[in-house]
């Protein structure tokens, strides 16, 4: 089998390319990069991955050759590559915060035996909320900034300010990994090591009772179970000596859960609820019926209906599986998680990366609002007020606009508030439907 090199030093693609499963070798290219875009951001990427791949594939004999080139656009022909210091990475930053943005990467594959090469690109709209200047210093005291496009990471603690991505999330990070298994498929190489793990994680199809669809999940339930124990561990270890213990808003939360749970479209899986003894209006659902609530927001409900709202909105999340689906998308997180959902979760020393369990975390608009119709079902079925989520939701929104941003915000997790509202009071008076939202926004259902 011919030799295959990776013609770049960066440390995120060697990572990608190594959950592929195929050996390689990494040999950088010291070629000079254009630095600016001449015609457009597509031409740009493509032409420096391009003569990445062709420096390293003239001194290379019987190889394949991958040459890759990152860049992040912000319109009107302005690129931002990687920072030149500190003080730098925190200017780009904040050019970032403003407004939406795109990060392109250029991929060529060269056959250096037959002279063949593929040529392509891929491009990825990064929403980013906005940190302050305190917040962007701890940043960069947890990441180095320098050797990123952009100067940040989506894989780790820059997950924690990205609310939303709309494309490739491995481009995000330096390579697209599904075009690059196209373009190696190309040139002949098959890479059989991604086959055969979505193999052995079970890819089947399924009817899922809560969105009423046929759906394709890699992810069964006991390797979700798995999962959802993993990213427990993972935010018990980041919250130690913070679950909160008292007996009677225990019991509270597990009753409202009890009775949502007993009528939801779920009932295969044991659900658990936990207290975080932390001043902020937060919740946060897990893969497998993990749910924490803060203990600031059940302190600010009115009464039970409101935290059933809360609690009935994040079940809702779990009987869509909506945090599957999204790993499922993330395929380099997804591969990544392979060792952990073969393992059982008591082996897994100290959980997940805490960064990318955040990740998992942040729904789409689609996501929230499926999830708000679903919370109001369950609430009507348990015999809750379901206006009393939109009461709970205006609460939210006043926090929201007095406080600053924090690593689990519910806010950041879920966008939109004054269109949530909004949309609940129509679902509770049948004027509204899941599909009905989807056209209103502009959006295929998928």
């Amino acid at each position: 089998m011919k030799r295959i090199i990776l013609a770049s030093g960066s440390v995120q693609r060697k990572k990608l390319l190594q959950l592929l499963g195929v050996k390689f070798t990494v040999q950088p290219s010291g070629v000079p990069e254009v630095k600016k875009i001449k015609t457009t951001c597509t031409d740009l990427v493509k032409h420096n991955a391009l003569i990445k791949a062709q420096d390293v594939a003239a001194k290379s004999k019987n190889a394949i050759v991958i040459g890759a080139d990152t860049v992040v656009y912000i319109g009107n022909k302005q690129i931002i590559g990687k920072p030149k210091d500190l003080k730098d990475a925190k200017r780009i930053l904040k050019i970032l915060f403003a407004k939406p943005h795109w990060v392109y990467t250029g991929v060529v594959v060269i056959d250096t035996a037959t002279g063949k090469k593929v040529i392509d690109y891929e491009k990825t709209k990064v929403f980013m909320t906005p940190l302050s200047d305190e917040e962007i210093d701890r940043y960069h005291q947890n990441i180095s900034p320098l050797d990123k496009a952009g100067g940040f990471d989506i894989e780790g603690w820059g997950s924690l300010f990205i609310n939303r991505i709309e494309g490739c999330y491995s481009n995000v990070i330096g390579l697209p990994m599904s075009k690059l298994c196209h373009m190696l498929k190309k040139v002949g190489v098959s890479v059989l090591g991604l086959l055969l793990m979505i193999n052995i994680m079970g890819c089947a199809t399924e009817y899922n009772l809560a969105t009423q669809r046929e759906e394709t999940l890699i992810y069964g339930d006991e390797k979700e179970i798995h999962l959802g124990e993993a990213m427990a561990r993972s935010i018990e270890l980041h919250y130690k000596d913070k679950i909160f213990t008292e007996v009677d808003a225990n019991e509270r939360v597990e009753r409202i859960l009890k009775r949502i749970t007993e009528v939801c479209d779920r009932t295969d899986i044991v659900y658990f609820i936990k207290i975080i003894d932390e001043d902020e209006m937060n919740a946060v659902s897990l893969p497998g019926g993990y749910i924490y609530v803060f203990k600031k927001l059940v302190e600010k409900v009115d009464n039970d209906d409101q935290l059933a709202g809360v609690i009935a909105h994040e079940v809702g999340h779990i009987t869509a599986k909506h945090a599957i689906k999204k790993l499922q998308e993330a395929y380099g997180a997804m591969l990544f998680q392979l060792a952990v959902t073969q393992t059982p979760a008591r082996n897994v020393s100290g959980g997940l990366n805490f960064a990318l369990t955040s990740l998992f975390m942040s729904h789409s608009q689609e996501d929230e609002f499926q999830a708000d119709e679903l919370g109001v079902k369950y609430m009507k079925a348990a015999g809750y007020n379901p206006l009393e989520m939109t009461n709970m939701l205006r609460k939210l929104q006043q926090e929201q606009d007095k406080s600053s941003l924090r690593q689990y915000s519910y806010w950041r997790t879920h966008p939109h508030i004054p269109e949530r509202v909004a949309a609940v009071n129509t679902i509770v008076s049948g004027k509204m439907e899941f599909k009905d939202y989807i056209k209103m926004i502009g959006r295929d259902e998928k």
